[in-house]
C-alpha cells in the first residue's frame, strides 16, 4: 500500500489554518522512523510445487507404478503439501491481488484436504461404504471427482490469454479430473491408469511453471520461458 503525504498549499490556507501551523510547530516532536514498505514475495511457486509433487506421487499410485495399488500413503502430502501449502499460497496470492492465483491454489489446497479425510479411518467416509452400501463408493467418489473436474475446466477457461505453460496445465488436468470421474463411474482400471498418466503429465507443466517463477534474472543465470499468450487488444 503505498504511503500518501498530503500537503497543504499557502494558497489555501486561511489565518485560523496558519495559526494552528505555527501552535503545532512550536509543540515537541518525538522523531518517528519512516514508514518501510515491503513488497510482497511471489507465492506461486510455492503453490505450484505443493500442487505438482503431491499430483505427481497420487499420479504414480493410480498408474500402479511399482505394483502399488493402494494410494493412502499419499495422506499425508495431501494434508501437509499439497493440502496447507497450497491453503497458505492460497492467502498470499490475496494480499497480493491475483484472484485467479487465489482461487485456484486455495480451491485444490481443498481438494488435498478433503481427499485425504476421504482415506483417513477416524473420518468414517470409507467405513460408510460397507455392507449393503459398498457398491456405490465408485459413484459418490465419480460425483466427486465430477464436481473438481467441472472446476477445473472453468478454470482452465480462464488462462487462455495467459501463458502457455499454464494453460497447458489447466488442461491437462481437466483431462486428468475427466479420466478419474469417467474411471470411477465405470470402474474400468484402465482408465484410472490413463487417467494417471495424465496426471503424470499435469505434474510435469507445474514443476516446470514452478521453476519459471524461481529463476528469476535476479536469482539465477537463466530463465524458463512460459510462452506468453496473445493478450486481448
Amino acid at each position: 500500500m503505498a504511503y500518501v503525504e498530503k500537503n497543504t498549499s499557502s494558497e489555501t490556507r486561511n489565518g485560523a489554518g496558519m495559526s494552528q501551523d505555527l501552535e503545532y510547530n512550536q509543540r515537541p516532536h518525538i522523531a518517528h522512523a519512516a514508514p518501510v514498505h515491503r513488497q510482497f514475495a511471489n507465492p506461486a511457486p510455492l503453490g505450484l510445487f505443493s500442487f505438482a509433487s503431491t499430483t505427481l506421487i497420487l499420479s504414480f499410485f493410480n498408474v500402479q507404478a511399482r505394483h502399488i495399488t493402494e494410494p493412502n500413503v499419499v495422506v499425508g502430502m495431501a494434508l501437509g503439501v499439497g493440502g496447507l501449502c497450497q491453503l497458505l499460497a492460497g492467502m498470499w496470492e490475496f494480499a497480493c491481488g491475483n484472484t485467479f492465483g487465489a482461487t485456484a491454489f486455495t480451491s485444490y489446497g481443498g481438494f488435498w484436504l478433503s481427499f485425504g479425510a476421504i482415506f483417513i479411518p477416524g473420518s468414517g467416509i470409507l467405513a460408510a461404504f460397507t455392507g449393503p452400501t459398498a457398491g456405490q463408493l465408485h459413484n459418490a467418489l465419480g460425483i466427486y471427482l465430477m464436481a473438481w473436474f467441472i472446476f477445473t475446466a472453468i478454470m482452465f477457461a480462464g488462462t487462455l490469454r495467459s501463458s502457455f505453460v499454464l494453460s497447458g496445465l489447466f488442461f491437462f488436468l481437466t483431462i486428468t479430473f475427466m479420466l478419474l470421474m469417467i474411471g470411477e463411474f465405470t470402474e474400468n482400471v484402465t482408465v484410472t491408469k490413463t487417467g494417471g498418466g495424465f496426471g503424470i503429465l499435469t505434474a510435469a507443466f507445474a514443476f516446470y511453471a514452478a521453476a519459471a517463477g524461481i529463476y528469476t534474472p535476479e536469482s539465477g543465470y537463466f530463465v524458463l520461458p512460459v510462452i506468453d499468450l496473445p493478450k486481448r487488444h
